[in-house]
């Protein structure tokens, strides 16, 4: 007799959310298994938002630590790295979604089907309507004999649009104080009534978290979450993030998965070092020994010859955020032009179309098992 193992992958980016929401709200029915392998390399935020998420999907599980017994050396970066003699992954070898992200996803559904009598596995990924070209986990000679592919969005019509909106719905960064504080502004206080607060109050507002955010960081032994570079307008945009439903690094980057992920363009590496300097500095400790073991042929995140120290000069700094300010504005205009039909002015979040800015796929070549 047949049994299918339904399951929904989660890379802690905003498509594999929704649909996980989706999923519960619309397929009841569906007995989902809902998984996320951490990398030890995710972004605070990440973490945080699959842990939210779980209070609304139900059970979120680490194929890795459903496979592998925990008295065991987790086999995360630092342990793949190791074994690939300190050569980093890159675009053209892609050893660290394999390693850390398909082989424990693999071996966590053969064991599934081995132990628990599934005979076929259904994968549930988040490629949307509006995403034509895209194709899911691409299987193998043998998962193909009982791994399918299920795409929901895709085949209920979803486009980005309307994700954003099951994120917003959901609301699962509404009760963080930032959020609640940053919503206040738009209440007048006295009256109830809505209103629209000045940029100058909301900047105000941030330059407060700020401060709040580093006195509660001095009390602690974690002194190094200071990022003394944060400004008040990056923190803004990450606020506004969180209080559409997203998780807050939306505010900064496009993409969930490591800190160090290659797929990153040059503004983004600008705003980790900004946002957290310690993990930009841990990537540019990974390119020194990768540099210190091979020599010549080096691979640095950014490219061959393209170590990330030859972004801290302020001269380079300015020219990428120039160039990125300038590919924003071009990609305002045509959209603008496209949606003339319409009569209304398109405002463009570089988070939400930054591979378009820069005239790639969405996703830029990224698997979507890390950045969906």
């Amino acid at each position: 007799m047949e049994k299918t193992l339904h399951v929904l992958g989660l890379s802690g980016g905003k498509d594999s959310a929704a649909l996980a929401m989706y999923m519960r709200d619309n397929y009841p029915e569906l007995d989902m298994q809902y998984y996320f392998t951490d990398t030890g390399k995710e972004l605070p935020e990440v973490i945080d938002f699959v842990n939210r998420l779980e209070g609304y999907v139900g059970k979120i599980v680490d194929p890795y630590e459903e496979v592998y017994s925990s008295n065991r050396e987790k086999k995360d970066f630092d342990y793949h790295l190791r074994q690939h003699k300190n050569y980093l992954p890159s675009p053209q070898a892609r050893w660290c979604t394999i390693q850390m992200k398909l082989v424990p996803f693999e071996k966590w559904i053969q064991v599934k089907m081995e132990q628990e009598g599934y005979t076929k596995v259904i994968s549930y990924v988040g490629i949307r309507a509006d995403e034509p070209a895209r194709e899911g986990f691409l299987t193998n000679n043998i998962t193909s004999k009982y791994l399918t592919i299920s795409m929901p969005f895709r085949d209920d019509g979803l486009d980005r649009n309307d994700i954003f909106e099951i994120l917003r719905k959901a609301d699962l960064l509404g009760n963080e104080e930032e959020v609640i504080s940053y919503r206040k502004l738009f209440v007048n206080s006295l009256t109830g009534e809505p209103i629209d607060p000045t940029d100058e109050a909301k900047i105000d507002l941030m330059k407060n978290f700020i401060e709040t955010r580093n006195a509660d960081a001095e009390k602690t032994v974690e002194s190094g979450t200071l990022a003394p570079q944060l400004t008040p307008e990056t923190l803004l945009k990450i606020v506004e993030s969180k209080d559409q439903g997203k998780p807050g690094y939306y505010g900064w980057r496009s993409r969930s998965g490591c800190t160090f992920c290659f797929y990153q363009q040059k503004i983004e590496w600008l705003r980790l070092k900004e946002i957290y300097p310690q993990a930009f500095e841990e990537a540019k400790a990974y390119e020194k020994k990768a540099e210190d073991d091979r020599g010549n042929g080096t691979f640095y995140w950014l490219g061959k010859g393209t170590p990330l120290s030859s972004l801290e000069s302020e001269t380079r700094k300015i020219e990428i955020i120039e160039n990125h300010e300038l590919r924003v504005k071009r990609f305002e205009k045509k959209s603008n032009r496209r949606s003339n039909l319409l009569r209304e002015k398109v405002i463009v979040s570089d988070t939400d179309s930054m591979d378009e800015i820069y005239d790639e796929a969405e996703g830029g070549g990224a698997c979507i098992t890390c950045y969906k």
